[in-house]
């Protein structure tokens, strides 16, 4: 549409060029080129700005760890402060207990019904894929996202129970790969005395400790970034938000890649 709207005002730039030549108005003959030639620049200027705009992407940050290690606090510090910079950021969080896959993976962990281990598995990793639309377009409009939770948690729970790591791994292959994976390094007795630990389903330190060493084996160092957690909760924060910063502004031209798959 902008490309037609361009054309059809060079047109009716040559027809009035023709119609002062018409006239015989020599004095500005000299200038219909130069003209000419600084529209056609000034246009091709503002279609490459306007490309340039379109194409700025938001970042995807992920923050992972063990129960109790202060993401959810993080992530929402994260937003505050972010968003004070004037660029547009947003929370999610997985799982998403609004949904109506979201809502049986609730009561699930609150201890209120059974589900076999294979099948919380792809429930939890459905509930990722059904917000998949949402957190594309969320990033193509320049809108960066602070994920509480992720992939590595579902298999890193999963493959605390025995199950195996790349039948874990399978479902979640495809998803949008994150910018940047904040964990939140905290030893399991200081998480262990945090409030309300034990609530739910898998708060218990033997199990967390199972859950931490599968975190070790799915790190990668090209874009995990571990934090000591047990610090003070601003110190923790600005460690966080440096990475966040650098993330956003490195990835903003560059193309959404995916999680455990080669292009």
């Amino acid at each position: 549409m902008e490309k037609d709207r361009t054309r059809n005002l060079l047109n009716k730039l040559k027809l009035l060029l023709a119609s002062l030549a018409v006239l015989n108005i020599q004095r500005l003959s000299d200038n219909w080129t130069s003209i000419i030639i600084y529209y056609h620049n000034f246009q091709h200027s503002h279609f490459r700005s306007r490309k340039m705009v379109m194409t700025r992407r938001g970042a995807l940050i992920v923050l992972e760890g063990c129960d109790k290690a202060g993401k959810s606090t993080q992530a929402k510090m994260m937003l505050d402060s972010v968003t004070k910079t004037g660029k547009g950021i947003r929370l999610m969080n997985f799982p998403d207990r609004t949904t109506t896959i979201g809502g049986i993976i609730d009561q699930y962990l609150r201890k209120q019904i059974e589900l076999k281990d294979e099948a919380v598995h792809l429930l939890f990793s459905a509930n990722r894929w059904e917000l998949v639309p949402e957190i594309k377009a969320t990033l193509a409009r320049g809108e960066s996202i602070v994920v509480d939770r992720y992939a590595y948690s579902g298999i890193a729970f999963s493959g605390a129970k025995g199950m195996d790591l790349e039948w874990c791994r399978a479902p979640d292959v495809g998803l949008p790969k994150p910018d940047a994976v904040i964990y939140l390094n905290l030893d399991k007795k200081i998480a262990s005395q945090r409030g309300d630990y034990g609530q739910e389903r898998y708060e218990n330190i033997e199990f967390q400790e199972k859950v931490k060493d599968i975190f070790w084996k799915l790190k990668d160092d090209s874009y995990w970034h571990v934090i000591e957690a047990s610090r003070p909760i601003e110190v923790v924060h600005q460690d966080c938000y440096k990475i966040v910063l650098e993330t956003i502004q490195r990835k903003e031209h560059q193309p959404i890649e995916l999680l455990w798959k080669k292009i």
